[in-house]
């Protein structure tokens, strides 16, 4: 296969059951998906149709009970945990319903972390948080701590964290989920900027039809299987 034509992310025939009790709930039952690199896809699912455990395979937070995942073309499900976890890392940004933001540290601090984490200098990391917060609106809060910020401000810092490493592939998970319509709005076009700007390849989930008509494909969850939506 051509280098051009990898998919960043390829689920292929994955499987993943849970036991409860007696009873064994199938949620994915051999499911493909693949999302090439700058694209965008909307996850629409009801409530416990398997959204956020599809992001977490695809995340490399779970293992699948059967079936592959590939990141830029190489398989994860033999990888060891260490490998695993270099892989999420290096390659996967994640943004969450909830915002998980330090609370000691401020909206600045928190973007730097990840960076730094990862081997980059105080000074650079410093830069570059300031850059990307600025970007998305925040260049009068940069030293502010989570407590001092709006909803929608903590949300566009949990962002601007989750792509700091410069990551290959976006998780979001009901990313908007916990803000007002107007907020949500705005914090969605911060968002879809950023994608356009960076060429991210991204996968979100969400309830919200309107956020989902403006990404490039919707698929949804039906029996277990991925399925395209129009």
């Amino acid at each position: 296969m051509a280098e051009q034509e990898t998919p960043v992310v390829f689920l292929h025939q994955v499987e993943r059951r849970y036991h409860q009790g007696d009873a064994v709930l199938e949620i994915l039952r051999g499911g493909d998906l693949a999302v090439w690199p700058g694209q965008s896809v909307a996850l629409v699912a009801p409530s416990g149709a398997g959204k956020s455990t599809l992001l977490h395979i695809a995340g490399l937070l779970e293992h699948p009970d059967g079936g592959e995942v590939y990141l830029d073309g190489v398989p994860t499900a033999g990888l060891s945990d260490a490998a695993r976890t270099r892989m999420r890392r290096n390659s996967i940004g994640f943004v969450y319903q909830a915002h998980h933001l330090l609370p000691e540290f401020s909206a600045v601090e928190n973007v730097m972390l990840p960076q730094m984490i990862r081997g980059l200098g105080r000074g650079e990391a410093h830069k570059r948080a300031s850059e990307l917060l600025s970007y998305l609106g925040l260049a009068e809060r940069l030293t502010h701590r989570p407590a001092e910020l709006s909803g929608g401000e903590q949300q566009r810092v949990a962002i601007a964290r989750a792509v700091a490493n410069v990551p290959r592939l976006l998780l979001a998970d009901e990313p908007t989920g916990n803000l007002d319509p107007k907020t949500s709005d705005h914090v969605f076009h911060a968002l879809s900027q950023l994608i356009r700007a960076s060429g991210l390849t991204v996968v979100l989930a969400t309830h919200n039809m309107e956020i989902a008509a403006r990404m490039d494909r919707r698929v949804t969850i039906r029996d277990g299987m991925i399925v395209e939506m129009a």
